[in-house]
């Protein structure tokens, strides 16, 4: 018998019970089970297992704790697009996303195109970084760098 989530068969799409528990853990990644428990009407042991398996099948992918740039000394937000050549941006996104200081990393659309966030303690310390990382890796053609002035909003997790 053939199983039930192959790939001709997708597992379903999460219920509404499973969506107000990520909603609640988005806001509260704390709360414990008997608190979401409360909230959704279920036990907390139901709770657990539904958590449990949103974990295995990888809807949810890691608790995290989300900490203040400025609160930890770190001044410098940055934005960056680096155009590199096709044949190296594999190379190139593998290295940097081993940086620290790169705090996210995508493949945009496009040219070949790496769109990148990092946080930095000050300027010099990004002006280091540029020279002595990312303007050596083989294949950058082109970096563009935006400075963040004021942060407004920023996602954490997704709309449910």
């Amino acid at each position: 018998m053939e199983h039930p989530f192959s790939p001709d068969h997708p597992e379903p799409p999460i219920d509404e019970i499973d969506r107000r528990l990520i909603s609640l853990l988005n806001q509260n990644g704390r709360a414990s089970y008997t608190d979401l428990a409360k909230e959704v009407g279920l036990s907390r042991v139901a709770v657990q297992t539904r958590i449990q398996a949103l974990m295995e099948n990888g809807t949810i992918e890691r608790f995290a704790c989300i900490v203040n740039p400025e609160k930890m000394g770190i001044a410098v937000s940055a934005f960056f697009n680096v155009e590199v050549e096709p044949k190296f941006l594999m190379q190139a996104a593998e290295l940097l996303a081993e940086e620290p200081e790169v705090t996210s990393l995508y493949h945009m659309s496009g040219p070949s195109k790496l769109h990148m966030h990092g946080l930095f303690v000050s300027h010099k310390e990004m002006e280091s970084f540029l020279q002595n990382k990312l303007y050596r890796l083989e294949g950058i053609t082109s970096v563009d760098c935006q400075v963040l002035i004021k942060r407004y909003k920023s996602r954490m997790g997704m709309r449910l």
